[in-house]
């Protein structure tokens, strides 16, 4: 079965949202589209709840997700008010490699005004097939959700 990704943002990620997409399908990915569906302006907290109640939740369908705004800022901090999502910005390669091996990150978020498509790319091909290194990092993986 082929691995499902989810993508989701706002008006300011709709283009690397739908090219992204292109890319996934043509790595042999599945993608669930979450939206927005064109770029007129919207509100990323009504893309980015919906995509988050699907990534990682006890059906195991979706395990990652990918989402997309101007700066990447409000999509993350959306998606970290759920409690089973560890949404990172990441505007480095690097980043996404670390947020994978060192946080566990379920959810890449993408600063599509800050990054340039090629680098978008570049990041979410590492975010997903960057594994978690566990070991020390999961103690302090455990202690990130409250209440």
């Amino acid at each position: 079965m082929k691995e499902t990704i989810a993508l989701g943002g706002d008006h300011a990620g709709f283009t690397y949202k739908e090219k992204l997409t292109q890319v996934l399908l043509e790595k042999g990915y599945e993608v669930k589209d979450f939206g927005p569906y064109n770029d007129g302006s919207v509100d990323y907290p009504d893309y980015v709840h919906p995509l988050c109640r699907e990534v990682g939740n006890e059906k195991g369908a979706i395990n990652k997700g990918i989402i997309i705004c101007g700066s990447g800022n409000g999509v993350a901090i959306t998606a970290n008010k759920h409690s089973h999502i560890r949404a990172a910005i990441c505007w480095k390669e690097e980043l996404a490699a670390l947020a994978r091996q060192h946080n566990d990150a379920n959810v890449l978020a993408v600063p599509a005004r800050f990054v340039d498509f090629e680098l978008a790319v570049k990041m979410v091909e590492t975010f997903l097939t960057t594994d978690f290194e566990g070991g020390r990092h999961q103690r302090r993986v455990d202690k990130i959700t409250c209440g």
